[in-house]
């Protein structure tokens, strides 16, 4: 009598292998797929504007308050903005907090900017602007400046002669406004913005 083998025949073990195959293929897919899902969402999510709370609005007012009436308390000269109430002040007084939105760095503010263009535009009408920009606020000198570090359009850095060699230069100048003998200018001693947050120090 003979005995008859009961281990997989080689077909089997092929189709065992295939199986796991794709079973692990599935699995490198899915995240694949869900990876790009996740990028595409970060890359084009919407820019939303700011609203503070009944608190948060209260403070905020009492600090511009504070600078137009000049009601410090003796020895007291900084004003420090939060990202948030940065971006709320921008949305309050322009209504573009929709499409633009601040973000404070070390020594730096970066803007990114998120709006559909003029369909009356050549080429580029109708499509949505996606940019980032980012700028610093004091010369060399420290005095209050607005100056373009860099302007990134569609994911590529503009080179600067696109830009007219803006990079690098006081907007603030350009725009033929003499900061040297300018009182408001003089009023303000110094400008920082950390990460958060941007201070004000002003002058006595």
């Amino acid at each position: 009598m003979t005995t008859q083998d009961s281990s997989p025949t080689f077909p089997q073990a092929r189709r065992g292998r295939n199986r796991k195959f794709l079973l692990i293929f599935s699995v490198l897919a899915l995240l694949i797929v869900s990876a790009g899902a996740a990028y595409y969402w970060w890359s084009n999510r919407p820019i939303t504007p700011v609203v503070l709370d009944q608190q948060e609005q209260l403070a905020l007012t009492q600090k511009v308050e504070a600078v137009q009436e000049r009601t410090y308390q003796p020895g007291d000269k900084t004003l420090t903005l939060t990202e948030k109430e940065l971006n709320a002040l921008f949305h309050n007084h322009t209504g573009m907090g929709d499409k633009v939105r601040f973000e404070l760095a070390n020594d730096a503010i970066h803007a990114r900017i998120r709006t559909k263009l003029d369909s009356e535009i050549p080429v580029v009408g109708g499509r949505m602007l996606k940019a980032k920009a980012r700028f610093t606020l004091t010369d060399p000198q420290d005095k209050p400046a607005i100056i373009l570090d860099d302007l990134t359009i569609w994911g590529i850095s503009l080179p600067n002669a696109w830009l007219a060699d803006l990079k690098g230069q006081n907007l603030i100048s350009n725009l033929g406004i003499d900061l040297s003998q300018n009182r408001i200018a003089d009023g303000i001693k110094d400008i920082e913005v950390n990460h958060g947050k941007i201070t004000i120090k002003l002058a006595e």
